[in-house]
């Protein structure tokens, strides 16, 4: 059995004691007291401030806000319950407009190809058939239709067509050979004491046309009883400012071939309207009257006109009345296909020389447009 250990009376009394709070102690507590009635007081009284971000203050994207001024109220909810926000309704995406795609390079011809009228359409597939058969003057006569309005070519198409006929042009306008069925050749058998220049005016073209179609090196070379090939003239021009070209026709409307030009400069445009040659307005590198004063002559290194001068008389238009204007050569073929000139219209040199040969003084007209 154990023994029990004695403890006497005041030993008992001093440990049941309970242990006192001393000074420093009751200080702190009241102090913790103090602050907690404070937090307390401050949180109920003081001023409300609100949340930096509330969702159900937040008002959906893209969804119309009308002419509401006032914030939504918040839900009620009863005491102790946690206030859940709403669930935001779902926002449809937005729908792009309908846009037709692009049309890819087979779509593009065949817009192209759409501004071609039928009747132009088959005529060049007709055409194309002659010039395989051999039929030059049929299949010019068919592509020239196509540039006759009411007819339609496509942008794309219409230098196409140009080129084609300016090819069937060699044979049949620049070559030796006669083509018995067109009306603007012939053939003709030179007589005694026939003259290049007499026979030229007969035919309205100047006899320097028929030298070189027929390769003949001098007028006084024309012999008799030879069979020379003629052209039915005149030959006119359209000139068009816009694209810096000129067009040569012959008769009325049969188109022959294109020239790039050079045009006068900003404040001396070239004008628009009608022209003509003028009667004895073909020169050969003649002087020229600078309008600054003095002339200048071929052998000048300014002088401008290049191999040869057509000069032009205004007879509709702008041009009425006009005079000092006219088609010529150039020294600086760089400007060809600019404005660069007083008001004159410039072609290579090259080139001068043949419309030169193809321009019938009084007859020739050139229209000149934008």
């Amino acid at each position: 059995m154990a023994r029990k250990r004695y403890r006497s009376f005041r030993n008992r009394r001093r440990f049941r004691r309970p242990h006192r709070i001393g000074p420093a102690w009751r200080l702190g507590i009241l102090a913790l007291v103090i602050i907690v009635v404070a937090v307390f007081f401050f949180t109920k009284n003081g001023p409300e401030t609100a949340p930096a971000s509330s969702m159900s203050e937040e008002i959906p994207l893209f969804e119309p806000i009308g002419k509401q001024t006032s914030k939504p109220k918040p839900e009620e909810k009863t005491p102790g319950q946690r206030y859940v926000a709403p669930k935001p309704k779902p926002i449809p995406a937005p729908v792009a407009p309908s846009v037709a795609p692009a049309p890819g390079p087979k779509e593009n011809v065949a817009a192209i190809n759409d501004i071609t009228s039928p009747e132009a359409k088959a005529l060049i597939e007709s055409a194309i058939n002659d010039i395989k058969a051999g039929n030059i003057v049929t299949a010019r006569d068919k592509l020239n239709k196509t540039l006759v309005p009411p007819m339609k070519l496509s942008p794309k198409l219409l230098p196409v067509v140009k080129q084609q006929l300016s090819a069937l042009a060699d044979k049949w306008l620049f070559s030796r050979t006669p083509y018995p069925a067109d009306p603007f050749t012939a053939a003709y058998k030179v007589q005694s004491g026939d003259m290049l220049s007499e026979i030229g005016k007969s035919y309205n073209i100047p006899y320097e046309l028929i030298m070189s179609i027929n390769d003949i090196k001098r007028p006084e070379a024309l012999a008799a009883g030879k069979t020379i090939k003629v052209i039915n003239g005149p030959f006119h021009a359209v000139v068009h400012r816009s694209t810096f070209t000129l067009d040569l026709y012959i008769g009325k409307n049969t188109y022959v071939k294109t020239y790039r030009v050079g045009l006068g400069e900003l404040g001396k445009e070239t004008p628009t309207g009608l022209w003509s040659v003028k009667t004895n307005g073909k020169l050969i590198r003649p002087p020229w009257p600078n309008p600054a004063g003095g002339i200048v002559y071929p052998d000048d290194s300014e002088y401008p006109l290049g191999s040869r001068w057509i000069g032009l008389k205004g007879i509709e238009g702008q041009a009425k009345g006009r005079t000092g204007f006219g088609i010529h050569g150039t020294k600086d073929p760089d400007t060809i296909g600019t404005r660069s000139s007083q008001g004159c219209i410039r072609l290579y040199n090259g080139q001068v020389i043949e419309l030169f040969n193809l321009m019938t003084p009084g007859q020739s007209k050139i229209r000149v447009m934008d």
